[in-house]
């Protein structure tokens, strides 16, 4: 099984932390598979810096879409990679 780091910007990152959100949509442009680990790194936007805090998940479910939400990833990545759709769960 694979760790798999990613940048989680605040508000997002609190959600996760906090429980009170457990499916992510992210662009597929890395390998990812059920089992796997991905560790969320708290990334702030406004100063551009990573803050410190880090989050760990269990991918429990994991899901290929080629949908087209515009406003977040630019189209010839979407058109490239598609998303993933993972379903987390908290680790200790």
């Amino acid at each position: 099984m694979a760790i798999i780091r990613k940048k989680c910007w605040p508000e997002m990152f609190n959600k996760f932390s906090s429980g009170e959100r457990t499916l992510e949509l992210r662009l597929a442009d890395f390998d990812l598979k059920k089992g796997d680990t991905l560790v969320f790194e708290e990334y702030d936007p406004g100063t551009g810096e990573y803050t410190g805090r880090k989050a760990t998940f269990e991918c429990k479910k994991v899901e290929h879409s080629a949908q087209d939400p515009l406003q977040f990833y630019k189209v010839e990545d979407v058109r490239k990679n598609g998303f993933w759709i993972i379903d987390l769960e908290k680790k200790n």
